[in-house]
């Protein structure tokens, strides 16, 4: 079970009204926003900051699907040399039930939060889907298939390893529209392709699990998110 804590008229202004709409909308601060709708997992409202801890590798998801959006937030990670730490935020997700887990589960698109040695923060993975890693490719992990039409960055740079600041605030943003799909890692162009395979669903944020929390109740490996904005297309 989630555990969620939370410390004119447009005759006379049609233009302003216009230019209203089209302002992303604050999706972080209202937890009535938000659903679990896995069997594990805690989500704390804290301020302006969201905390995740999960004992199994978690998504907190939104109560609304999206299709065509511009989402942007902010990232925090813990570096651990005791525990694996990993991350994500998920986007056109869709949900079903595991027997091995006796509980529901998130898959689809992830924009990658990776502080490891490896450095794939802002690649793109298919989460929970024999597809996995879509950009970069791995060795072993990664069957694009047919829906991977074109990858317009087709370098996995150094620029691109070094975007991400592993410890600190980091910020995201995604845009995807249509099949184009766009990941920004502190204004670096991380991933750019054009994917046909999921066209809508929910947006989530990750936690991918503790066995120290799990084990002692150890709170070190949070994952922490901020000022979740977001535009729809």
């Amino acid at each position: 079970m989630i555990k969620i804590l939370s410390l004119l008229g447009t005759l006379v202004f049609p233009c302003a009204y216009t230019m209203a709409a089209d302002e992303p909308t604050d999706i972080g601060a209202n937890a009535n926003l938000w659903m679990n709708v896995s069997s594990f997992g805690e989500a704390h409202w804290l301020g302006s900051e969201i905390h995740l801890l999960s004992t199994d590798n978690w998504f907190l998801l939104t109560k609304k699907r999206y299709s065509d959006f511009e989402l942007e937030l902010d990232v925090k990670v813990p570096q651990l040399q005791d525990e694996y730490v990993n991350s994500g935020i998920i986007f056109r997700a869709q949900t079903a039930y595991s027997d091995d887990i006796n509980s529901q589960y998130a898959y689809g698109y992830q924009a990658e939060v990776d502080p490891s040695e490896r450095r794939w923060s802002g690649g793109l993975y298919e989460q929970a889907t024999k597809r996995q890693w879509l950009f970069p490719l791995h060795d072993e992990r990664s069957n694009p298939g047919e829906h991977l039409k074109q990858n317009y960055s087709p370098e996995w740079t150094d620029e691109k390893s070094a975007a991400f600041k592993n410890g600190e605030w980091n910020h995201y943003k995604i845009r995807a529209e249509g099949p184009v799909i766009k990941i920004w890692v502190n204004g670096v162009l991380t991933t750019h392709v054009k994917d046909t395979h999921l066209s809508e669903g929910f947006i989530g944020i990750q936690h991918h699990g503790s066995t120290s929390f799990a084990q002692s109740g150890d709170t070190r490996n949070t994952a922490k998110f901020r000022h979740i904005k977001i535009r729809e297309l």
